[in-house]
C-alpha cells in the first residue's frame, strides 16, 4: 500500500511544469517558511503574549529534538529512498543520507503540534496551511515514501509532547527567554 500511495502522488508529478515548478519551491522553502511565521509570532501583542512567546520556545526546541532523535534513529533504520528502488523519479537532487523518517515531516509537525498543545488551535491551523504542503510535496518531489513521511510526522509529535511535558513553565528561566526583545 506505500509503494502504491506513493506512486500515486508522485505519479502526479510530471504532468506540468508549472506546478512541479511550485512544489519543488514548496519543497526547498517551506520549513524556512513555518520557521519564521514562527518566528514572526514572537512579536505578536494581546493578553495570550507570554503563552505565545513561551509557545514559539517549544516549538523550536520541539523541532531541535524531533530532528535530533531523526537523527539517532538514521543509526538503526536504513531504508532506500523511493527514487533508488525504481519507485519513483525524482524533482530535486538526491539526498545522501537514508529515507525513514523525513526530516522535513518531522520538523514541520513539532512546530504544528507545539501550537496544539499549547492550546493555540487557530494559530496552529494557519501554520498548518504550510506544513500540509510541505508533507506531501516529500512524497510528490519523489524523495520519500508515505510512511517515511508519516514517520516524520510522529517523531515531531513525540518531540512536541516531550517538549511540552518537561519545559520549565514559570521557572527563571521561562521568565527570561520569554522576557526578551
Amino acid at each position: 500500500m506505500d509503494f502504491a500511495l506513493t506512486q500515486f502522488i508522485n505519479g502526479l508529478s510530471g504532468q506540468g511544469a508549472t506546478l512541479d515548478t511550485v512544489v519543488v519551491i514548496l519543497t526547498k522553502v517551506g520549513v524556512p517558511v513555518l520557521i519564521a511565521l514562527t518566528v514572526l509570532q514572537w512579536w505578536s501583542g494581546g493578553a495570550e503574549r507570554l503563552a505565545v512567546r513561551r509557545t514559539c520556545l517549544q516549538a523550536g526546541l520541539a523541532f531541535v529534538l524531533g530532528l535530533a532523535m531523526n537523527q539517532i534513529l538514521l543509526l538503526f533504520i536504513h531504508r532506500v529512498r523511493p527514487y533508488d528502488q525504481g519507485v519513483t523519479h525524482l524533482l530535486i537532487p538526491p539526498s545522501p543520507d537514508w529515507s525513514f523518517p523525513s526530516d522535513h515531516a518531522t520538523a514541520v509537525t513539532a512546530i504544528v503540534a507545539a501550537f496544539l498543545l499549547a492550546g493555540m488551535g487557530r494559530r496552529a491551523g494557519l501554520l498548518a496551511l504550510v506544513a500540509v504542503p510541505v508533507l506531501l510535496s516529500r512524497v510528490y518531489v519523489g524523495t520519500h515514501f508515505v510512511t517515511d513521511v508519516l514517520g516524520g510526522m510522529a517523531t515531531g509529535i513525540v518531540a512536541a509532547l516531550v517538549v511540552r511535558a518537561l519545559y520549565p513553565t514559570g521557572s527563571r528561566l521561562d521568565r527570561w527567554m520569554t522576557g526578551l526583545f
